[in-house]
């Protein structure tokens, strides 16, 4: 696919002039996850994003914390932070404030988002960074070997629950919709690599926080989820012209349900559902303005004249000598040096050494060698100090 056949859609026409896009440009090493594992998916269907939309791979931040889905930056030929448990949302609103020009895709488990991460992410859904954020939920703790989630289903016996789980599974879909600020929800699943594709894409193309919970069983762990990995899974597929298509085949796994994605209320009733579970866009609002945009609106931008006068501030610290350009300072007979030397910033003196005391004559012997050093050493700065300012 070329620039050519495609008129729609934002790239570097530089770089599709040069050459057409493939899935190898976005590949690194080998994927190292579980055979089964819906992350392999998930992998290929943001390569294939990437290359219909002719993105250059070093216009791309993928953001992630901890466990198996958490591994996908290193699968991606971009660049990558692989950060720590619960805190990719902060790491990409890092990256978003100070490179608004890099597109931010984050991945996150169920467990690293809505347990650990919980404060970050509900916070990232109220600012609406310009970013894609993926959870991939299989309803476990995989990576440290089966404990139970925020999503676990009530009954399953886990490593942390071997009497099986207390709570029903918590519902991400209606806290988000309940947030102020948020401009897209949709979900979606790894055995539905058509519905898949179209709402990755459809997320990519959104400009804010685009949230997609992804649905997925652990082969390892969770064989059984979702009824057999999809299967016997009750779905109910959104359908509106501004949503994601549904196509014949989706029409055959479950049932269809009419859902205009611009009405905040119907979204929160369908968030609130759980059976049968909602597939497809829930809510989008593309004129809900971003957190970069509000920030950089309010911000200042100083003239040239007034930037170089900081920078040269800044620099004048840490000059070893006379700075350029500055207007001869008379000394002052008390101190000995220039005013415009004596009112710069000291560094704070370092603490002394421990060290063992052999014997009285020694250390008497060491503080008169360091006297004489230095008196020495200020004589000649002065010296030379004077010698600069006659």
């Amino acid at each position: 696919m070329s620039c050519s056949e495609n008129n729609e859609h934002s790239c570097d026409t530089n770089y599709c002039a040069m050459r057409e896009c493939k899935m190898e440009d976005y590949a690194s090493e080998m994927p190292r996850w579980c055979k089964g594992c819906g992350d392999h998916g998930v992998l290929a269907a943001i390569q294939r994003t990437m290359r219909d939309h002719f993105v250059k791979p070093e216009n791309v931040v993928a953001v992630s914390g901890i466990g198996c889905s958490s591994r996908l930056p290193h699968y991606l030929r971009t660049y990558g932070f692989h950060g720590i448990h619960g805190r990719a949302l902060p790491i990409a609103t890092g990256v978003r404030l100070s490179r608004p020009d890099l597109k931010v895709i984050v991945t996150m488990g169920d467990g690293d988002c809505f347990s650990i991460g919980g404060n970050h992410w509900l916070h990232a859904l109220r600012y609406n960074l310009n970013a894609v954020v993926l959870v991939l939920d299989n309803g476990v703790y995989a990576l440290t070997k089966m404990q139970v989630s925020p999503t676990t289903p009530e009954g399953v016996k886990t490593r942390t629950t071997p009497q099986g789980g207390y709570l029903p599974p918590f519902n991400p879909l209606s806290v988000v919709a309940g947030i102020n600020g948020v401009s897209f929800l949709a979900q979606t699943a790894t055995w539905l690599p058509e519905h898949l594709d179209a709402t990755i894409e459809k997320a990519w193309e959104h400009p804010g926080l685009a949230f997609v919970r992804v649905l997925q069983r652990c082969p390892v762990f969770m064989p059984d989820a979702f009824g057999d990995g999809g299967l016997h899974f009750p779905m109910a597929f959104l359908e509106d012209e501004w949503g994601i298509p549904v196509s014949s085949f989706l029409r055959k796994r479950g049932e269809v349900q009419a859902h205009d994605p611009r009405d905040l209320i119907a979204a929160q009733e369908i968030a609130a559902q759980l059976y049968p579970a909602p597939m497809g866009l829930l809510y989008q609002n593309t004129d809900l303005p971003t957190y970069e945009e509000i920030r950089f609106s309010r911000r200042q931008k100083p003239t040239t004249a007034a930037f170089r006068q900081r920078l040269e501030g800044v620099l004048d610290q840490y000059a070893v000598g006379k700075p350029r350009n500055l207007p001869e300072v008379p000394v002052e007979p008390e101190s000995g040096v220039p005013d415009w030397m004596a009112h710069r910033p000291r560094k704070p003196e370092r603490a002394a050494p421990k060290r063992k005391l052999h014997s009285k004559e020694m250390d008497e012997q060491l503080a008169n060698i360091r006297k004489e050093t230095q008196e020495e050493t200020i004589n000649k700065l002065v010296n030379n100090l004077l010698q600069m300012n006659p």
